[in-house]
């Protein structure tokens, strides 16, 4: 048991965080592109920089073997590019040492070859996907200028730097696959939730900030039905340029597409029946075509579509799709915020409960059978951590007083439709240390995750014995968490 264990959640979080960090480091240079190998100023720097394992500094060999495990082998260089690649996106790398990167590197090695021992799949399909995102993410920060990202990664052409990022791409998704097998199915009874809370010295239990629990109601300024038909023709229109003229899909998607996601995508998706992907309509209209065939119009949640389908290769469809989305008049967007108005007044009048108006004129389905309360995505109870609070939520709250009725908001939701809301904070609970009938939820997380952590270390240990491991050179010297070097 730890000293202090006031800091509990936030030490396992981290210590779940850490596990996991470096099998995404491929995402990350989505972000913010490294060259892929150092300059000699960056080299001289790496050598001058190189932590070991007593904390010092140490030249080092840039391409020499640093381990293998199973077919996989570990790079000096691999270990500088770790460094590069989390000092760009923002990590202070001052105390991590080079013997600890070169331990998580160990383990991603470790989960992708038990990935593969496992049969443990990972589509070729899937992995062109998060290539093609990642290359046009690439693209997007040269100004589109494939042959100045060619310089930066030092690849002859598109289709090497392609294979290089394939190879990592299906490394990091077997990883991550075998990792979120070995914690699936760990899960926690009510009887380990109360040992491990009870374990804990009283006067060091953890203790939670101020939590609130908040409600609203919502009203959507509604389309017109004119509008709907107008839309839908223009599909239809559409839909028959392709189909008796020849005209180009894409072309249609290219100039009139809403979608904002699917020029990053290469103006396809891929689908697969097995992995849900997209919502159910637009799924079942997909899933209805044949290769060539175009859909007809339908509506979801982020407006009205037709679908295209460009190719089937046994469950997977690559398809691509044209999205309008309704404009809402200036005059509906008026009515919705004096029904608003009205209805907040009536609440303060005491006609109406909170609860009984959100039932019966709110437009959130998922809040308004259940007095507007809001869910916290995190703990999937109804309390909001004040410090831990989404900012926008926050800011629309923070002035309330317990009962009191905020103003109508305006506020644009996942698919840049106008809505209005008004929200009140039904109950506040103070700072205080944990209760274990009152906050069972977020002590069943904790205990939780130490649990998880447990499953991750005892499967390392396992596999470790199980597998061909060598460390070679320098950092045989390193004092790993795990034991990579078999003693």
């Amino acid at each position: 048991m730890p000293l202090k264990i006031r800091s509990l959640r936030f030490s396992i979080n981290i210590k779940l965080l850490f596990l996991l960090l470096f099998v995404t480091v491929y995402s990350v240079r989505a972000q913010e592109i490294i060259e892929d190998e150092p300059t000699d100023k960056q080299t001289d720097k790496i050598q001058e920089k190189a932590v070991d394992s007593t904390d010092g500094f140490k030249a080092v060999k840039i391409d020499a073997v640093a381990g293998v495990v199973g077919d996989y082998i570990v790079l000096n260089s691999d270990i500088d590019k770790e460094f590069l690649q989390l000092q760009a996106s923002g990590v202070d790398t001052k105390n991590i040492t080079r013997c600890q990167i070169f331990g998580k590197l160990l383990e991603n090695k470790l989960y992708a070859h038990q990935a593969i021992q496992d049969s443990i799949l990972v589509s070729d399909a899937e992995v062109r996907n998060s290539v093609d995102y990642q290359l046009q993410q690439f693209l997007q920060q040269v100004n589109g200028e494939m042959d100045r990202l060619l310089r930066i990664y030092k690849k002859e052409s598109e289709e090497s730097l392609r294979e290089e990022m394939f190879k990592a791409n299906k490394d990091m998704m077997l990883s991550q696959r075998m990792q979120t097998k070995v914690i699936e199915e760990v899960e926690i009874t009510p009887e380990e939730v109360r040992q491990f809370f009870n374990k804990i010295p009283k006067a060091e239990r953890p203790s939670f900030g101020t939590e609130l629990k908040v409600a609203q109601i919502v009203v959507e300024p509604k389309v017109s039905m004119e509008e709907k038909e107008r839309i839908i023709n223009q599909l239809k229109q559409f839909k028959a340029d392709v189909e008796e003229n020849g005209a180009s899909f894409r072309s249609k998607v290219i100039l009139y597409g809403q979608d904002p996601g699917i020029k990053q995508s290469g103006y396809k998706y891929t689908l697969n029946r097995k992995k849900p992907r997209m919502v159910k309509e637009f799924r079942e209209a997909a899933f209805a075509l044949q290769e060539g065939e175009v859909s007809e119009p339908f509506e979801t949640d982020f407006g009205f579509h037709i679908v295209y389908c460009e190719k089937i290769r046994g469950q997977e469809y690559d398809v691509s799709h044209v999205l309008l989305i309704p404009e809402v008049s200036d005059q509906a967007k008026i009515d919705a915020k004096e029904t608003l108005d009205k209805i907040r007044q009536q609440i303060i009048d005491g006609d109406i409960t909170f609860a009984e108006a959100a039932k019966e004129v709110s437009d959130d389905e998922v809040t308004k059978f259940d007095g507007g309360q809001l869910i916290n995505p995190e703990t999937q109870d109804y309390n909001f951590e004040l410090t831990r609070m989404d900012p926008e939520l926050y800011s629309q709250i923070q002035d309330l007083k317990d009962g009191q009725i905020s103003q109508v908001v305006a506020e644009a939701d996942r698919s840049n439709n106008l809505k209005f809301k008004i929200l009140t904070v039904s109950d506040r609970i103070e700072d205080h240390d944990a209760d274990y009938a009152k906050d069972f939820l977020k002590i069943k997380e904790l205990a939780l995750n130490e649990k998880k952590i447990k499953a991750i270390e005892d499967w390392q240990a396992e596999k470790i014995e199980d597998t061909y491991i060598k460390i070679t050179g320098g950092m045989r010297d390193c004092e790993f968490s795990s034991n990579w070097l078999k003693k």
